[in-house]
């Protein structure tokens, strides 16, 4: 799953580097028992205060857990938490919230969930963020090779070999930049190590069990924290699910495929709004044009800036979120009717995926997804695979290969993903929308078979990614409920409840122009590619 997306992940086995084996199918196996009951009791979080203009409550602590974990008292690392507490009588304990990535931080999010919440729902609840263990404020934090998404990059698209040999080279000094710098820190940036962080994190509040909700890729790391503590979760939301039988090298190609559907529908909603755009009244040749810009940017980048490779990361957000599209389609007509390259210079350091994942991001994203599963380490595998898709959906085919390429070329071994199939878990609550590209609607499908108490509420003909506290009522009215006494939607199809999706957007110059204030800023928490 491409971090932020966009775009858009566990481990079990024995590898190099790990002591003690859990199997993939494990849940709460003597292996990991022993682990536990190694593990010296965490020392309480000092909270500080901490707080925003957005969100005054908001406090900070930090919290010391092992580097790895069958090491109790070796080397530490330092998790950075959030905590908006709790206000009401009935406390319902602490609610960690994570917004996916891997890579993404979470400190802000406790303060947004909180907030979107009906406040009496959020007030029985301590919302706990965190930034998992490389991410942002904890520490150590990765960065492993700083200005790797600098403009401009070669064109993604291999159209000779020249342009394949130096994306390649790429990808390896990106890799090998990490194995270098992180040598002793990388075989312990995974899901698996995250999750047992989160059980750290949960014995230093002194909980019994844990709440949780996680959004893309933190669909995967509640469901893997599932499989190893199923006995200490409580409720588990989880909001645009990650397919945990195709991590993480099918699930991209999968992605691929989606985010080109949804770039079609973006250039429909553009084809309706031809009087605004002046792009034409048919979606196929306003692609065209779309198109033809891209050509024109790889021959001359705009404003010296922005190549065929930024432009695709800055129309990659429309697929996560349609709330982008009316400045998308502004900087798309102003190139294309008027040669003015200031508004796609603009959009691409507003909306561009690169910039909002930042260095450390995509640093902890490679780390986790690279570990997590095994990825082919021969390139002609990559090579056919990606021109078998791109010759159906070329919108961000190569783009996303060239962002996961550094596996290929990964210094650590890779562990197995871990089976999340569970029948020991209390209910669980799953959002999917029907059109959502960075996670496809397979995958909630698919989880909700493999967890066995779970329910899952459609929104259908939504297309963006991360649909609970973006504005839609009809789901968060499933959320609050959920939240407040754990009730679930049970149907008797494939899904238990079905919303409509919110309308698309209206162009800017539309008196009726407006998204979902929560929206826009739930999906600049969540980030892109993944």
């Amino acid at each position: 799953m491409r971090k932020r997306a966009t775009a858009l992940c566990g481990a079990a086995a024995v590898a190099a580097g790990l002591l003690v084996s859990v199997p993939a199918d494990a849940s709460t196996g003597s292996a990991q028992r022993s682990i536990t009951a190694a593990t010296a009791q965490a020392v309480k979080p000092a909270w500080k205060k901490c707080g925003t203009t957005d969100y005054p409550t908001l406090q900070c602590a930090s919290l010391k857990v092992p580097l790895d974990h069958a090491k109790p008292h070796g080397r530490q690392i330092t998790l950075a938490l959030s905590r908006v507490p709790h206000t009401a009588k009935k406390y319902q304990g602490p609610l960690l919230v994570n917004p996916g990535g891997p890579g993404g931080s979470g400190l802000t999010l406790a303060g947004f969930v909180a907030s979107a919440l009906p406040e009496a729902v959020a007030s029985q609840y301590d919302v706990i963020g965190f930034d998992p263990r490389g991410v942002g404020a904890s520490k150590p934090a990765l960065d492993c090779r700083p200005g790797h998404f600098d403009p401009v990059r070669p064109d993604s698209l291999p159209s000779g070999p020249s342009v394949e040999k130096a994306n390649l080279a790429r990808a390896r000094s990106f890799a090998t930049a990490c194995g270098e710098k992180y040598a002793s820190v990388l075989p312990y940036v995974n899901t698996l190590s995250a999750v047992r962080d989160m059980d750290a994190i949960r014995r230093a509040l002194g909980a019994e069990k844990i709440n949780y909700f996680g959004y893309s890729y933190g669909t995967y790391l509640g469901a893997v924290y599932g499989k190893l503590y199923p006995e200490r979760v409580r409720r588990l939301v989880l909001d645009s699910v990650v397919d945990p039988t195709g991590v993480w090298y099918e699930n991209n190609l999968a992605q691929d495929v989606a985010f080109n559907d949804r770039h079609r529908a973006f250039m429909a909603w553009v084809a309706k709004y031809d009087a605004e755009y002046r792009l034409g009244t048919d979606p196929a040749r306003i692609e065209a044009r779309w198109y033809a810009m891209r050509a024109a940017l790889a021959r001359k980048p705009a404003g010296g800036t922005v190549g065929a490779s930024e432009l695709e990361d800055t129309f990659l957000p429309g697929g996560y979120y349609n709330g982008y599209w009316p400045y998308l389609a502004e900087a798309f007509a102003a190139y294309v009717n008027d040669k003015n390259t200031d508004p796609l210079v603009e959009a691409y350091e507003n909306f561009a995926a690169v910039d909002a994942a930042g260095d450390n991001g995509y640093s902890v994203y490679t780390a986790v997804q690279c570990r997590d599963a095994s990825w082919p380490r021969d390139w002609g595998r990559w090579r056919e695979d990606n021109w078998s898709v791109y010759a159906k959906a070329p919108f961000m085919t190569w783009n996303n290969a060239w962002y996961n390429a550094p596996c290929a070329f990964w210094p650590t071994r890779s562990l197995k993903p871990v089976n999340v199939a569970n029948g020991k878990l209390p209910p669980v609550l799953l959002f999917q929308a029907t059109g959502d590209a960075a996670t496809p609607y397979e995958g909630g499908a698919t989880v909700h078979r493999l967890l066995a108490h779970s329910s899952l509420v459609v929104e259908q003909g939504g297309g963006n990614h991360g649909v609970s506290l973006s504005g839609n009522a009809c789901l968060d009215e499933y959320l609050a409920a959920y939240l407040t006494d754990g009730t679930v939607p049970r149907g008797g199809g494939e899904a238990d409840a079905v919303c409509p999706a919110l309308p698309d957007p209206k162009p800017l110059s539309s008196k009726a122009a407006s998204t979902s204030s929560r929206g826009s800023t739930l999906h600049g928490l969540l980030g892109f590619r993944g």
